[in-house]
């Protein structure tokens, strides 16, 4: 049970959140039981929910700057999702280190989306990332 497998769960409940605006909380206990999730992997879980939640707003901000001729609302709803959680560990997790916050992204795009996506998600992760490591105190 390992983060690659707590962050396809953490996607799934912002992904509901989303698409049918779920109750997130409601929908991250129901998929913890679901999985019967271990108590450190439901942590980072929890943190990843929460805490894309809770920047929403900022991070959506960051995605349509970067996103050039990409309309948010227009984006498929688990790419957007993708880069949501990505860019929030990339800007919030300091933990993750930029490279892996990427990889994890573009793992998770070839297992839930298009063909394209890796290619979509990677070009926007990758120009907010040359500009975090441009000015490292800044986040951009």
């Amino acid at each position: 049970m390992g983060r690659r497998w707590a962050r396809e769960i953490a996607l799934q409940v912002l992904f509901q959140v989303d698409l049918v605006d779920a109750e997130p909380y409601s929908a991250l206990d129901y998929l913890l039981k679901e999985h019967t999730v271990p108590d450190d992997t439901a942590v980072f879980i929890r943190s990843l929910v929460k805490g894309t939640l809770e920047h929403l707003f900022e991070i959506d901000d960051y995605i349509e700057r970067y996103a050039i001729e990409w309309d948010l609302s227009r984006m498929a709803n688990v790419d957007r999702n993708i880069l949501r959680m990505g860019l929030y560990e990339m800007l919030y997790c300091q933990g993750t280190p930029l490279n892996v916050a990427i990889n994890e992204a573009l793992e998770l795009a070839k297992t839930f989306s298009h063909e394209e996506a890796p290619r979509f998600i990677n070009g926007i992760l990758g120009k907010i990332a040359e500009e975090m490591n441009r000015d490292p105190g800044n986040t951009i």
